[in-house]
């Protein structure tokens, strides 16, 4: 059986797709030993809810999902290069970089666009309850990822089909490497922004808890890395750039992490009138308390805690940390800072972008 009839198998019976992190469009992404297979079984036949699995059970997922523990591969082995870009295997495949790219936008998709740790979870919080006049219900009984799947997955696959038009949809991609008919469209984007440094920190954490990334090393030479675009999507400023020098006109809006925090109600409005939507006060109300970082972190939906501790071991550090502005300053020595600020400014130079944080 292939790996997509296992996960709708699966999902049927209970399991969260959100472990097909673990797995590859075309079966398992590396290969193990029986011992670490049987091991994998063993955690995803808990995750699906089989409190004693039996071992009818483990072997029977075994075979279907050829699963394994996540565990700290090798760097040459986490990551495929999409035009220079490096993406974890665990959830990009060439295929599904294939669909992503022949995928077919409609004129009434809305799309939200970040660099990773910039408020894409957030996005996927705030959207939806916009555009349902701001009913709870999906936000609290759905998991982020298949209300608004990443365009670029291989899990996208799964959700797609099933999304009601406005479909939403989040992607990480520059815009040169968007899906063709996403310029020929009148689709929207929602591009959210956050501090760079601020955006490292939160990266520099998340590589300590997700097994399916490489050691971050010392949080300086994670930095050298960052800066040198030798992480996840590549260099920040061109990811930033990108976005900021195309030819979409209103059909993008530009919003960065620090406004959600100042003044969240004030960046709800906004995003209503872009996409069009009225909300009653007393739902915008609603949302907007639901959606306070704090609140959203409790939210078992958005907050990653269903994903396996193999996968993601929240020991070392919360998926959902802070939520703040400004986390930057408890890491960065005054070296660190100029060496930092210097890179980013040279390769921003000339490009007309201002931020609120320059």
């Amino acid at each position: 059986m292939g790996s997509i009839a296992a996960l709708e198998e699966a999902k049927a019976s209970g399991f969260n797709p959100m472990v097909s992190v673990i797995l590859s469009r075309q079966g398992s992404s590396y290969s193990v030993n029986a011992d670490e297979e049987e091991k994998a079984s063993l955690c995803i036949v808990r995750r699906a809810g089989f409190l004693s699995p039996t071992r009818e059970h483990t072997h029977h997922l075994r075979q279907k999902l050829s699963a394994l523990c996540a565990v700290r591969m090798a760097t040459q082995d986490l990551y495929l290069f999409f035009h220079g870009l490096p993406l974890p295997k665990i959830v990009h495949s060439e295929e599904s970089l294939e669909d992503f790219r022949k995928f077919k936008v409609q004129n009434d998709d809305i799309f939200v666009i970040s660099y990773p740790k910039s408020g894409t979870t957030w996005m996927q919080e705030i959207i939806p309850l916009l555009l349902n006049g701001g009913d709870l219900t999906p936000v609290e009984s759905i998991p982020n990822w298949e209300r608004v799947p990443w365009l670029e997955e291989t899990r996208a696959v799964l959700f797609l089909d099933k999304l009601s038009a406005p479909r939403t949809m989040v992607s990480h991609m520059p815009y040169p490497l968007m899906p063709p008919t996403f310029s020929s469209s009148k689709a929207k984007a929602i591009y959210i922004a956050r501090n760079p440094k601020d955006v490292l920190v939160s990266s520099f954490y998340f590589h300590q808890m997700a097994s399916f990334l490489d050691d971050p090393g010392t949080f300086e030479e994670f930095m050298d890395k960052f800066l040198a675009g030798q992480v996840l999507f590549g260099k920040w400023t061109d990811h930033v750039k990108s976005w900021r020098n195309t030819d979409l006109g209103d059909r993008i809006f530009y919003i960065t992490y620090e406004e959600l925090i100042q003044d969240l109600r004030g960046a709800l409005e906004r995003m209503l009138r872009f996409l069009g939507r009225q909300m009653s006060e007393e739902a915008l109300d609603r949302v907007t308390e639901h959606c306070l970082f704090k609140n959203m972190k409790k939210n078992n939906m958005s907050n990653y805690s269903l994903v396996p501790q193999e996968v993601m071991d929240s020991s070392k550090s919360h998926f959902l940390r802070k939520g703040i502005a400004g986390d930057w300053k408890n890491h960065f020595s005054p070296e660190l800072e100029d060496k930092f600020n210097a890179v980013i400014q040279k390769e921003l130079e000339g490009s007309g972008i201002n931020f609120p944080w320059d």
